[in-house]
């Protein structure tokens, strides 16, 4: 009898235990609450591509899960405009390219935002430059050559770049405010009408971001007069610069990663910091450039004076191109 009674109390004991540390073990093993990335862009395009890379590796890092939700639409609003009244704006992230933050504001009416104030900028992500290019027979054979045609004669050498008011078209207003040449720029459907306008020489030169370009500049069948990088960049060695030629003509396509307004410093600087490691990661700069995408990071500050100047440098080149808000 007094061992049966040991053995109940014994049992009594390990079950109030269990009891007891049940709802701690349930809490340690609760999962965290999701991040959610909104990217203004549909699933499969550039800005996604990168957004995902990115997500993963905020996921891994902050050892939290992320979802990419794609809004595309009106030029990024429908994007901004769910990310400013997200629900739970302390998990949610906007994952913008530089037409939204620089161009969208400035060429649509309903364009009611200012990133630099609406939210908190953590960090620029990675970018990639504008290229231009000539028909190899019919184009000119350098940047300084096409200059030179159209200053001799204006409107004459025809500059076809993407959709107007996209950063491409913007590039080649830049060439022309920059240079004091007159091109006769028109932009146009999208890459491909403007690849297969330069290819075929009905255009003399054309401007768009590196992916599009290089399978066709590596077969021969288009002239680089220059890259619009600040900087050398890996696998575009021996390619020129276009700032060699007109100094100040540094344009790139880029993404940039923005906190809702308020969030705390020391969460944006969580974010910064795990963002920064995974770009210094030899697997993501391969994934990156395999996508003619480049690294840049740097702290909260310099996405914000990035910002900034990239603004006033394209708000120029829209006024330059006589774009309204529409």
């Amino acid at each position: 009898m007094l061992q049966l009674l040991r053995c109940a109390t014994a049992c009594t004991a390990f079950a109030f235990f269990i009891a007891g540390t049940a709802p701690a073990q349930a809490q340690t093993k609760a999962p965290a609450t999701p991040m959610t990335m909104v990217v203004p862009a549909p699933a499969g395009s550039a800005p996604d591509i990168v957004a995902r890379m990115i997500a993963d590796e905020l996921q891994r890092r902050l050892g939290q899960p992320f979802i990419v939700d794609n809004k595309p639409g009106a030029g990024g609003i429908v994007a901004v405009m769910a990310a400013r009244s997200a629900a739970n704006r302390a998990n949610t992230l906007l994952f913008v390219h530089a037409a939204v933050a620089t161009v969208t504001p400035l060429t649509y009416r309903a364009a009611k935002f200012d990133l630099a104030t609406d939210f908190e900028p953590v960090v620029t992500v990675a970018d990639t430059p504008m290229m231009f290019v000539a028909n190899p027979s019919a184009g000119p054979k350098t940047l300084a050559d096409a200059i030179a045609q159209a200053k001799a004669k204006p409107d004459t050498v025809t500059l076809g770049s993407t959709t107007r008011g996209s950063v491409p078209h913007l590039a080649g207003v830049l060439l022309g405010q920059l240079s004091g040449a007159q091109f006769n720029n028109v932009p146009m459907s999208g890459s491909g009408q403007a690849l297969q306008s330069v290819v075929g020489g009905d255009t003399a030169m054309s401007v768009d971001g590196i992916a599009p370009l290089l399978p066709l500049v590596k077969s021969g069948r288009l002239r680089v007069l220059g890259v619009t990088a600040n900087r050398p960049l890996a696998g575009l060695e021996g390619m020129p610069l276009a700032k060699d030629t007109v100094p100040g003509l540094e344009l790139t396509g880029w993404f940039m990663l923005f906190a809702a307004q308020g969030t705390p410093p020391a969460r944006l600087h969580d974010i910064n910091a795990a963002v920064n490691a995974a770009l210094k990661s030899p697997e993501l700069i391969q994934k990156l450039q395999a996508t003619a995408n480049y690294p840049v990071g740097g702290s909260i500050d310099d996405a914000r004076q990035f910002l900034a100047s990239e603004k006033k440098k394209l708000a120029l080149a829209v006024q330059q191109a006589g774009l309204k808000a529409e």
